[in-house]
């Protein structure tokens, strides 16, 4: 399976009866096992040395990527993070020319100039992810902005973390939507740790989503490790934006099991905490199990899906590390060449 077959006070969002079919559900466990898969194998190679300059680890996260971007279109925009593996493949990027680019090779998405940090398609409307924090939302913003003076039937998505919830840039920019009506929908990945440092220790308040009502948009809480949670708010949130409603706000409370980047020895909290996140509230497992009780999927079914997200990983890898070395040749080549 391929990436491109994957494309008032707040409240806690539950999922309604109307759920999507069987196959659409399979699709995402999928889409969700192929980028874990991805971001696994991610961390081997950084450790190797295959991949130069680390990563940041999406794992544990696919919920919150897989189930907002199934709520878009192809036309809709999506703006990232410095976290944004999972963001670029559940939007469709190759798993292959995403994993050159992390190799540092010619074939990558910008000729293995950007790597990790600065992964960018326009042919599939993925403004980028970017290493400057809550500067996502800000291009999102920009984007919504232009599809409303070009009226565009589309809708522009940033993402953000809970330490970019305490950055100015990304008030601003929810302070521009709401009062222009942009249709922009803002979804923060409340993973708890802002590098190191735990929610509780840096942000006052009830919650971030209550923290956004306050500036008269919809702002919702929704349980980032369901997946189908995750979709039904977001999906809701375009339906407004399209009918010129404006913006909404998405907390999406969701987790790393890995830690900040590559190496980072995560003394800041319990391994326990780490096992009990990934014991109880796995995205993947919560899926499967929801999708086993319906009758939806039956051993063989997952054993399949887990095969194709390991050869569709593998063959990236494989691609990547085939993948010449870029040349001094076309340093001034302007990267990347479908921007």
């Amino acid at each position: 399976m391929s990436t491109s077959d994957l494309a008032e006070e707040s409240s806690v969002a539950a999922p309604s009866a109307m759920a999507p079919p069987p196959e659409v559900l399979r699709e995402w466990l999928g889409a969700m096992l192929t980028i874990r898969r991805f971001e696994t194998e991610c961390v081997r190679l950084s450790f190797a040395g295959k991949i130069p300059g680390g990563i940041h680890s999406s794992e544990g996260q696919e919920g919150v990527a897989v189930g907002s971007i199934r709520a878009l279109t192809r036309d809709d925009v999506v703006s990232g993070t410095h976290r944004s593996h999972h963001h670029a493949l559940a939007k469709g990027l190759s798993l292959r020319v995403v994993m050159a680019e992390l190799f540092g090779r010619d074939d990558g998405l910008s000729g293995g100039r950007g790597g990790s940090m600065h992964l960018v398609d326009r042919s599939l409307n993925f403004l980028g992810s970017n290493g400057i924090v809550g500067a996502g939302l800000g291009i999102a913003m920009g984007a919504s902005l232009a599809m409303q003076m070009q009226q565009q039937p589309f809708v522009a998505v940033g993402y953000f973390g809970d330490g970019g919830a305490n950055n100015g840039r990304v008030w601003e920019s929810i302070n521009m939507a709401a009062i222009w009506k942009l249709p922009l929908i803002a979804i923060c990945e409340n993973n708890l740790y802002a590098v190191e440092t735990h929610i509780s220790n840096s942000m006052a308040g009830e919650s971030i989503a209550a923290r956004a009502s306050g500036f008269g948009l919809p702002a919702v809480t929704v349980d980032g490790q369901d997946v189908v949670a995750v979709y039904q708010a977001t999906r809701e949130a375009r339906e407004r934006a399209i009918a010129g409603e404006g913006p909404t706000f998405i907390e999406a409370q969701t987790y790393r099991y890995e830690g900040h980047n590559v190496g980072d020895v995560q003394n800041y909290r319990e391994k326990d905490e780490v096992a009990q996140w990934r014991a109880e509230r796995d995205p993947i497992a919560r899926m499967r199990k929801r999708l086993v009780d319906d009758a939806m999927l039956d051993d063989a079914q997952y054993a399949a899906l887990e095969v194709a997200a390991e050869e569709s990983v593998a063959d990236a890898i494989a691609y990547a590390d085939a993948s010449p070395w870029p040349t001094g040749a076309d340093a001034l080549t302007t990267y990347p060449t479908n921007v």
